[in-house]
């Protein structure tokens, strides 16, 4: 069974090994082997109630229960921008009008923002390119939303989600390369870098002072405000299901979106249901499939399980059951399965 879980010391090998895989823009999942056991520790910590608001962070893999292979991670930020900044560009719109001449314009203008301080993230979202079937993606995207609607207390009222922008075919940025580059005087790998481990001093020293109008700079670098990478756009379309939405703020690195909605309007929250469980042979026909997940924290599971709510229980096989950790008549979070599905 494909199950998401909480990450474990002895991950750390595996972890490395999939971030290789990843490419540029994954501020958040570097092969980098002390900031991968750093952020371990970070889990263990906040799992444990030693983190402070602050510090407080959830990180997941995706494993094969059959073969130990870890296939994916993604995480949580609790609230961001409480120690380090959470900078970001909002988007707003200046208009300039002249009565004499009749003239009349509209220009978009990027405002540095620290509007998401405070606000949870779903972050670090990663699925190899070996197991991008079979709603694997949905399984790991959502599985964050599973763990929010079971702990609700432990996160505040909104959540934000950033999300890689544009690369051009030689893979670097052209937002970028038209913006970033001016400012701070290194390359885009080298501020990612920076960024990912805490070290955003430069950020405040070096970033625009004033507005940056959108218009003015080259096609190529308009063109990416607010656009999503291109393997980036599953994820998208998986988090606007979910009800986040584009609200004008971009990543000031490479102008990704931001999306963002209030935690009660999640999807997984609102139609999630906590039924016990049962052992045995579940009876849906078809391919019909439901989100489930355990109820623990420290050891937080959830995978795809055939069948769907009946009689105010949902069946496990014996091997599911397994894989999620639980036992007959304990309790298991279940998302129907027309929403898993999606």
């Amino acid at each position: 069974m494909i199950v998401v879980r909480v990450v474990q010391t002895g991950d750390v090998d595996a972890l490395v090994a999939l971030a290789q895989e990843t490419g540029p823009g994954l501020t958040t999942f570097k092969p980098d082997r002390d900031a991968l056991a750093a952020r371990i520790e970070r889990t263990r910590r906040t799992l444990a109630g030693e983190a402070s608001a602050a510090e407080a962070g959830y990180f997941f893999v995706m494993e094969d229960t059959a073969t130990g292979d870890v296939a994916g991670v993604c995480g949580i930020e609790t609230a961001v921008g409480l120690t380090q900044p959470f900078y970001n560009y909002r988007v707003s719109t200046v208009v300039h009008a002249s009565q004499d001449l009749g003239i009349w314009t509209r220009m978009r203008a990027l405002n540095i923002s620290h509007d998401l301080t405070g606000y949870a993230e779903v972050c670090s979202l990663f699925l190899s390119p070996r197991y991008r079937t079979g709603g694997m993606g949905g399984l790991l995207s959502r599985s964050r939303f599973m763990f929010i609607a079971q702990f609700r207390e432990l996160f505040p009222e909104r959540i934000c989600a950033e999300l890689r922008g544009h690369f051009d075919a030689e893979g670097s940025s052209p937002f970028w390369r038209a913006v970033g580059s001016h400012f701070y005087q290194i390359d885009f790998n080298a501020a990612d870098y920076l960024s990912a481990h805490g070290r955003k001093s430069f950020l405040a020293e070096l970033m625009p002072r004033y507005p940056v109008y959108v218009e003015l700079l080259p096609d190529e670098a308009q063109a990416c405000v607010g656009l999503t990478h291109a393997d980036t756009v599953p994820a998208r379309r998986m988090l606007e299901g979910e009800g986040l939405r584009y609200e004008n703020h971009v990543d000031i690195f490479d102008a990704g979106p931001v999306l963002e909605c209030h935690i009660a309007d999640l999807r997984t929250v609102r139609e999630s249901v906590l039924v016990p469980v049962q052992i045995g042979e579940a009876t849906a026909e078809g391919n019909t499939r439901s989100l489930v997940s355990n109820t623990s924290l420290t050891d937080f599971r959830v995978g795809f399980a055939p069948g769907v709510v009946q009689g105010g229980a949902f069946t496990l096989s014996a091997q599911e059951a397994a894989a999620l950790n639980v036992k007959e008549g304990e309790q298991v979070r279940v998302l129907g399965a027309s929403h898993a599905a999606r």
